[in-house]
């Protein structure tokens, strides 16, 4: 989707940090070991594992940019692992309809956009059915009876894996196509019909990876997650170099 992505030397040690992270910890959270569900930090946990759940969707992401790596069949390799991880997504599937939306946002045949309603739920069932495939939760209930079979207690698939991939949907649909993409529109949308958060680089990172930098990144596709901030402050700079009107 980019042939002249921004790969670096931090593209395959990110993704590779992201999906460890999210593996450790919730192999730990299923096990005996891990917190029990009365735990006020059982909380905190599911806040970290949705967290980390977002960072999987966002490293398949890049992939479906070419910008985890150079190596075509690393780059997708990564993009499908973590694809499958979050919610049993089909890669190929995703880069066809995310081809789409970067080819002309909020238009009729943007998949990711609803042009019936900009009301948050209907928009997001919209969403959903949209992406959603009977193979898909097929493989959801395999994964959930395959740990139910190794002797995860059901409350602990249920509190720690199920939940915070629930949460991770939540985030990543909120901050990443509600509202950067939601009318009316406004004229420092243009020309890709994608709003931008203001500059406060930690609210973008703790929100959705610096994915709340939407305009930058339908400007600058190429550029991976953790490079957004920089676009970003090039934008400003040369807003802020413009003379007053």
């Amino acid at each position: 989707m980019s042939a002249r992505a921004d790969h670096g030397p931090w593209g395959v040690p990110i993704a590779l940090f992201i999906l460890g992270a999210w593996v450790g910890h919730l192999v730990w959270l299923l096990s005996d070991g891990g917190p029990s569900w009365s735990s006020p930090l059982a909380w905190v946990h599911i806040l970290v594992q949705g967290y980390l759940c977002t960072g999987l969707f966002i490293t398949g992401h890049d992939a479906m940019h070419g910008t985890v790596s150079r190596r075509r069949w690393l780059n997708d390799a990564v993009g499908t692992t973590a694809c499958f991880l979050f919610a049993g997504l089909s890669y190929h599937r995703l880069v066809v309809n995310h081809r789409a939306h970067h080819a002309d946002p909020t238009s009729e045949s943007d998949p990711d956009f609803s042009t019936r309603t900009q009301s948050f739920w209907p928009w997001l069932g919209t969403f959903m059915v949209r992406y959603a495939t009977v193979i898909q939760f097929c493989v959801m209930a395999l994964k959930f009876n395959i740990l139910w079979w190794l002797g995860v207690e059901q409350w602990r698939i249920w509190l720690f894996w199920v939940v915070p991939a629930v949460l991770g949907t939540f985030q990543l649909f909120y901050f990443g196509t509600y509202v950067p993409h939601r009318r009316p529109e406004t004229p420092e949308m243009a020309p890709h019909h994608a709003r931008t958060l203001p500059r406060n680089h930690w609210v973008a990172m703790l929100s959705c990876y610096f994915f709340s930098y939407h305009w930058e990144h339908h400007e600058a596709p190429s550029t991976p997650w953790w490079a957004l901030w920089r676009v970003k402050d090039a934008r400003a700079s040369v807003t802020d170099a413009r003379p007053a009107a």
